[in-house]
């Protein structure tokens, strides 16, 4: 029972790790998104929707590059709270040229490679308004049980971290795959 215990235990701190540096796609302490990665970004307008049914590598016309992204989110600092926790301070800051209003930011974590799976965490933050250029920061704490550590090694070790940062005009989706065991 300690063996299982342990290698459990490991299981979520490596979780834990994976999804401090995996917030945003592409973006890690050091700049490296990592081995195990893949990493995308949609955008829609209001009454548009991101499609979820796209293959990996699969883009549309929606979709962002890095130079053309309203909102880029960094990870600045990740502190241990507990074996299963992780304390993750970020910023979102406003690339656009223009002020963001009603902005609210969701992030949900997944077992497995797709949206299906079980969901391990999430939340969600009203920012209100983003003025162009402004940044918002905050830390929030991802606590995760020994039952999401058991879904993750079910899913070959597989998180999906899916974060949405919604204004009055625009919906932008960023999601990144990353193998954490």
């Amino acid at each position: 029972m300690t063996e299982i215990s342990l290698v459990v235990g490991g299981v979520v701190a490596l979780i834990l790790v994976g999804v401090g540096t995996a917030f945003v796609p592409g973006i890690a302490p050091g700049g490296d998104a990592g081995v195990g990665t893949e990493s995308s970004a949609t955008e829609a307008t209001v009454g548009e929707t991101t499609g979820s049914g796209m293959a990996d590598g699969e883009t549309t016309d929606e979709q962002t590059t890095a130079d053309t992204q309203p909102f880029v989110i960094s990870i600045d600092n990740i502190e241990e709270c507990g074996r299963t926790c992780r304390d993750v301070t970020s910023t979102l800051t406003n690339q656009q040229a223009t002020t963001a209003e009603d902005v609210t930011v969701s992030t949900n974590l997944y077992a497995g490679t797709d949206t299906g799976g079980d969901t391990l965490w999430q939340r969600a933050d009203t920012i209100g308004t983003l003025g162009d250029g402004e940044s918002y920061t905050a830390t929030i704490r991802i606590d995760l049980g020994y039952s999401d550590a058991y879904a993750v090694k079910q899913a070959d070790g597989w998180i999906l971290i899916q974060t949405t940062v919604e204004t009055a005009t625009r919906t932008v989706t960023f999601t990144e795959k990353r193998q954490v065991a």
